[in-house]
């Protein structure tokens, strides 16, 4: 299971299709990846367990979202102001 998800993050070009999110307009998909990373990364790191998987979750969102909103984000988190449930 570990190389087939390390394969995956190693063949990685683009976010793929996500059925959740079918328009045109990302917005929501970037965000929730965004989420998805940070939680993923609490939830194993708490348990001392390899954070690697969440790499996914990292490139789908740094390729959907402007990098100006990931700062923005980042720093938000810092401050304990950002809006998301991590």
């Amino acid at each position: 299971m570990a190389d087939v998800i390390e394969d995956k993050i190693k063949n990685y070009k683009t976010a793929p299709f996500d059925a959740r999110f079918p328009n045109t307009n990302q917005t929501r998909n970037c965000f929730q990846n965004y989420l998805d990373f940070h939680r993923c990364n609490k939830a194993l790191s708490s348990k001392g367990q390899d954070a690697s998987p969440c790499e996914w979750y990292q490139k789908v969102y740094k390729s959907l979202c402007p990098m100006s909103w990931v700062e923005k984000w980042d720093g938000q988190i810092e401050d304990g102001s950002f809006p998301g449930k991590i």
